[in-house]
């Protein structure tokens, strides 16, 4: 394998408490551990991680831009990879931090202007360990796909792999009763790294 002619490669990601990888004592989540493996295939990464926890797509929506593109400068080669969602269906105060239509109407105009920008994929949130907000995240990670669909932006549904993990749900509930140890963002990570669209960033050769 020649390593020679691999780039130089930018990349932010961008969303809440699951990108951050709260919850991982190695302080690495699942994003960490993507950039670690791309590096190894020869890969000079800049890996700039922008989750911030507790966000919601409309706080996101307020920030992204002006944080990605002071870290993305157009002489790189930058990309941006988008994951959030789970915040907005967190109920406070007897109701929902963000209304499903207020939430694709976000995911809508956040990835419209980011696809002008940079090469984007979207990854969509993760399962808690709360059954009756896990089935509002199933349906809001269903909406987002759609969005994505129609923007033909590439999009990856981990929540339907992880909803069926022993290991994430298991961690989460035994953890904070939100976020997994090391093994759950490990999961997380294969499955990024098995996707075709990431294979397509960081191909072997």
């Amino acid at each position: 394998m020649n390593l020679s002619h691999l780039p130089e490669v930018r990349i932010c990601f961008v969303g809440e408490s699951f990108v951050n990888g709260t919850g991982d004592p190695e302080c690495l989540g699942w994003t960490g551990r993507v950039c670690v493996n791309a590096n190894k295939k020869g890969y000079d990464i800049t890996y700039y991680n922008l989750g911030v926890r507790r966000e919601t797509s409309t706080e996101l929506k307020n920030r992204w831009l002006r944080e990605v593109s002071y870290r993305l400068p157009k002489e790189y080669a930058g990309r941006v990879v988008f994951c959030f969602g789970a915040n907005d269906t967190t109920i406070e105060d007897g109701k929902i931090r963000v209304e499903v239509t207020k939430s694709i109407t976000n995911i809508r105009q956040i990835l419209s202007e980011a696809k002008q920008l940079y090469p984007v994929l979207m990854v969509s949130t993760a399962p808690c360990g709360d059954k009756e907000q896990n089935k509002r995240i199933a349906n809001l990670s269903q909406e987002f796909a759609l969005v994505c669909q129609e923007l033909n932006i590439p999009y990856l549904d981990v929540f339907s792999k992880l909803i069926n993990s022993t290991i994430w749900l298991e961690e989460a509930k035994n953890n904070d009763g939100a976020h997994p140890r090391t093994a759950g963002y490990i999961e997380f990570a294969q499955i990024v790294e098995n996707w075709d669209e990431w294979l397509n960033w960081f191909p072997l050769t």
